[in-house]
Formats: C-alpha cells, sequence, structure tokens
C-alpha cells in the first residue's frame, strides 16, 4: 500500500488509497484525529492482505489485493470491518489479532454449514426468516 492521503470533503475527513484496482476510504468527522483514521486503514489493508496470503490467493511479488480477490473474499473482508469497527467506535487496529478472529468465526461458520443437508440449510433459513419477520 502507497501512502495514505488525507482530504476533507463536506466537513468529514477522508483518509484514502489506491492500490491496484481497489480503493480504500475511511470517513470521519471533521473532529476525528486524522491519525486514528490513518491508522484504521493501514489495519484494514493490512489484515486483508493478511487473510488472503493465508487462503494463498495473494501475489507476494505484486504486493497488492486485486478486485477479484476481494470480490471473491467479501464476506472476509466485511468480518474484518466488524472486528476492526462497531458503531463508529476503533476496536482493533492489529491486524494479526483481526485475522485471527475473523479466521475462527469463518472456520465455525463453514463447520456448521457443511454439517447440514440441503434441506435441513433451508429449514434453518425459513426459520430465521420467520423470526425476523415476527419481530
Amino acid at each position: 500500500m502507497g501512502y495514505l492521503e488525507i482530504t476533507l470533503l463536506e466537513n468529514n475527513i477522508v483518509v484514502y488509497n489506491f492500490a491496484q484496482d481497489l480503493h480504500f476510504f475511511v470517513t470521519g468527522g471533521e473532529d476525528e484525529n486524522e491519525l486514528i483514521l490513518s491508522s484504521v486503514l493501514q489495519a484494514f489493508f493490512n489484515v486483508v492482505a493478511l487473510l488472503l496470503r493465508q487462503l494463498k490467493i495473494w501475489h507476494p511479488y505484486r504486493n497488492n489485493v486485486e478486485k477479484m480477490e476481494a470480490l471473491e473474499n467479501l464476506d472476509l473482508i466485511f468480518l474484518c470491518l466488524d472486528e476492526m469497527v462497531d458503531q463508529g467506535m476503533v476496536l482493533e487496529t492489529d491486524a494479526n489479532v483481526i485475522a485471527g478472529k475473523v479466521a475462527m468465526q469463518s472456520a465455525e461458520a463453514s463447520g456448521s454449514l457443511s454439517k447440514q443437508t440441503l434441506t435441513q440449510a433451508f429449514a434453518t433459513a425459513r426459520e430465521h426468516l420467520a423470526r425476523s419477520l415476527l419481530t
């Protein structure tokens, strides 16, 4: 990842960087600390790179994440964001800690789904949908 850029846009601080064909952005209010936002962006990029490297789809000679790889693993990327930030509060910026939590959650989710038959999976989905509609 190259140098981070920081700008002010409509009373929001925007920290961004472009890596290959991906654009990474972190925004915050004008009263937020630019260094904190920069560390969140850097940590996010590092954890995505770490997870893709663990999946053996990171290209070390290019040292970048490509758009197709990111799209194919968007679920992991969303888990990274979920582990890093909660309702605007930064929870964690250590890439190794975040990658460990995401890998653990991903393994638990795939393990529980792989044990179900297709009929059981549809029944579970139907139950969840019915519960969400009733509440």
